[in-house]
């Protein structure tokens, strides 16, 4: 049994907490913030009535595929199906035009989706569906270096703006120009083709009925602290070292200063946080190297109220020049109040003030009129940017010191699943180079 610590409380660090519990370490959990959830948290507002709402950070999606989140949620407690509006993979615009699949097993549900695609010409479904038989026959494989742009160039160009633009970005957060087309590929051939939790297929869409905190994090936190696990929630590490083959991590909290020893230490924190932590010593030189090289994408989530109610919880926006927002949620239909509408620009780029305005005009555009804003939140590293080639950094720092959360050297772009996964090899690592040691 090693003595470990995890420092972040994010949906990595609580996944890695909660992993290495059960695999029998003595763990001890850091978090400078006082809420726990990192780019998965929530937030609070105040409705224009003055009654107080809670919110999250950013609006966000599961999939059926999440299969490792979906089960670390259970197993702290929280029954996916209590707080997650379950739905077939829907792409569809206010018109009513777009993709939606219906809950069939695959691939029957994505044939039948291609072919009833509303407002899609014979051309276009056979483009796409011509396409998908060439990833399947191929493996999901593509030339290095190919963006999703590249990619998808033979497909008609309302598949492309319809379904490939909305699939990328929501998934990869990053431009189709600019995505990485083997990732993407990877995220397809999950989705569609991979296996689903719980009765669900694995491309459903998983909408949180409930603020992200009460997904997991707060869950997670009680599990731990039930199971022995120390908590240490609005306490800042300033420092690590390694001496006397154990790693001591400096903190503080209101003023005072303390020190703890650590036969192994788990960094799950964003990139820059990470990079300060690691000595400067030269041991972890060239994962710092690697890590610093990262570019991030932003997201931005515009709640304003007053809204209608929609057709759908989701639905897809036509975005562009003075038309920011990709994808509007139906709060109403999710938990929340009457009205209440979320806006999702992914890779956003400005200001806050000036994102809010534009969407609010995008929103008058489409006849909703008289919104109000009630909160926007900027991401400003919500994720990498995820592009061809990209060298991500791996779990192994140097000895006895980890990283793990959704940049690391994965197969899937910058999601909860991702962080969870990376969790679980983290500490798949550590128990074996404790088992090693011993």
């Amino acid at each position: 049994m090693a003595r470990l610590a995890v420092i972040g409380a994010g949906w990595a660090g609580l996944a890695a907490a909660v992993q290495a519990v059960q695999a029998g370490h003595a763990v001890t959990l850091y978090e400078a913030a006082r809420t726990a959830g990192g780019r998965a948290r929530t937030v609070q507002a105040q409705l224009p009535s003055g009654e107080a709402i809670a919110l999250d950070n950013g609006q966000h999606i599961l999939i059926g595929a999440y299969r490792q989140t979906l089960s670390l949620m259970q197993t702290v407690g929280v029954q996916p199906a209590q707080v997650l509006h379950a739905m077939p993979l829907a792409l569809r615009d206010t018109q009513g035009r777009g993709l939606a699949l219906p809950a069939w097993p695959p691939p029957f549900d994505a044939a039948w989706g291609i072919a009833t695609a509303r407002g899609w010409h014979a051309s276009d479904k056979l483009s796409l569906l011509g396409a998908s038989l060439r990833w399947r026959a191929t493996g999901f494989r593509t030339p290095p270096g190919q963006t999703v742009a590249q990619l998808c160039a033979g497909l008609s160009a309302r598949v492309r703006r319809e379904l490939i633009e909305p699939l990328c970005v929501s998934a990869l957060n990053t431009p189709a120009e600019r995505a990485c087309g083997q990732v993407f590929l990877r995220v397809l051939r999950d989705s569609l083709f991979g296996q689903g939790w719980g009765g669900w297929g694995a491309s459903w869409l998983l909408l949180p009925r409930a603020p992200l905190g009460a997904l997991f994090p707060e869950a997670a936190l009680a599990w731990l602290a039930d199971r022995g696990a120390a908590l240490r929630t609005g306490v800042r590490v300033r420092q690590l070292t390694f001496e006397r083959d154990a790693w001591s991590v400096d903190s503080e909290s209101f003023g005072e200063s303390f020190s703890e020893s650590f036969d192994q230490v788990l960094l799950a924190l964003p990139v820059a946080e990470t990079a300060r932590l690691v000595p400067a010593d030269g041991t972890g030189a060239a994962w710092v190297h690697d890590a610093q090289a990262l570019r991030h994408e932003a997201i931005t989530t515009v709640y304003a109220t007053g809204g209608p109610r929609l057709s759908h919880p989701l639905l897809t926006l036509a975005n562009g020049p003075g038309a920011p927002a990709q994808f509007v949620f139906d709060r109403s239909q999710l938990g929340g109040p009457p009205g209440l509408l979320a806006f999702v620009i992914s890779a956003s780029q400005g200001d806050r003030a000036t994102l809010e305005s534009a969407v609010l005009a995008q929103a008058s555009a489409l006849g909703w009129n008289g919104l109000q804003p009630l909160l926007t939140v900027v991401e400003k590293r919500a994720t990498f940017a995820c592009t061809p080639g990209l060298r991500r950094p791996g779990i192994a720092i140097a000895p006895g010191l980890w990283a793990c959360g959704d940049y690391v050297e994965g197969p899937y772009p910058a999601t909860l699943e991702g962080a969870v996964m990376s969790a679980q090899q983290a500490v798949a690592a550590i128990r074996s180079e404790d088992h090693i040691a011993r």
